[in-house]
């Protein structure tokens, strides 16, 4: 008797969740159109989750594709290029016309760019060592989360001056740079915590979610800028690993113990 064909749904499931952020970020558009900024925002953020979750586990059920990386990408670019972009020119950007498109568009356009060099480097060698915990660049869903962050402000400030047409383009454009620059930002994708720091962490993230329900936009205004703080720190430590990595091929020593444990986390990850 031969076994019936098909797929698993258990390989199904990073699909749907991916599936699942695109409609979110569909969502966003629709509250941004309709003036209902704030859930627009929640959206964008829910459409943050479940990108953050789909990829995790599809390698968890040992079910990533072609198919499942592309998905994800085309999602990406409507919930964290296309849904931010209009919901801040309708927000907005609109009062000084064809300017304030032309950022909402240049926002697009550098999302699209930056998720076509990813798609282009799957299947290619794997980076060097020094490399493996860093994107290139501030990655899809941490733009969308920046280029917000007036807007959070404004919500939980109030402040007129963060409704500035002229500092939203000013900051979007910055941002749509950062999506296709160089430089490097944590990934934290390989991040391994140490033993003695488990509980902490995970008391660390019940008390993130505490303030998350009690008081979200102000947490999420700190959170991003934690990861605005962080964007230098991960410069200096990429240029620290690829110096010590360079001395290493030059023979001018071993290039530092933390070189090496890095090498030994990204091969366990």
């Amino acid at each position: 008797m031969r076994p019936i064909g098909g797929l698993s749904i258990n390989r199904m499931i990073p699909n749907m969740l991916t599936l699942l952020a695109l409609c979110a970020g569909m969502t966003a558009i629709r509250f941004a159109v309709a003036g209902k900024f704030e859930q627009g925002v929640s959206a964008i953020l829910i459409a943050g989750v479940l990108d953050g979750l789909d990829g995790r586990i599809a390698r968890l059920l040992k079910s990533t594709s072609s198919f499942g990386a592309q998905l994800d990408s085309l999602s990406d670019f409507i919930s964290f290029g296309v849904a931010p972009a209009v919901l801040l020119y309708v927000w907005t950007m609109q009062s000084i016309g064809s300017p304030g498109w032309a950022v909402a568009c240049l926002f697009a356009v550098c999302m699209s760019l930056r998720l076509a060099r990813f798609n282009t480097q799957l299947g290619l060698p794997d980076p060097p060592p020094y490399a493996y915990n860093f994107f290139t660049g501030v990655p899809a869903p941490a733009a969308a989360g920046l280029s917000l962050m007036p807007v959070v402000a404004n919500f939980e400030f109030g402040a007129d001056f963060l409704r500035s047409p002229y500092l939203i383009a000013a900051t979007t454009a910055i941002i749509s740079g950062l999506m296709v620059s160089r430089v490097p930002t944590f990934s934290f994708k390989r991040f391994r915590i140490p033993h003695d720091y488990v509980v902490p962490v995970m008391l660390g993230i019940g008390a993130f979610a505490a303030f998350l329900a009690a008081e979200p936009w102000e947490t999420l205004l700190v959170l991003g800028l934690i990861y605005l703080g962080l964007i230098p720190l991960s410069v200096r430590s990429y240029r620290r690993l690829k110096r010590a990595a360079e001395e290493i091929r030059a023979g001018r020593g071993d290039g530092g113990a933390v070189l090496r444990a890095v090498d030994g986390g990204a091969q366990q990850g």
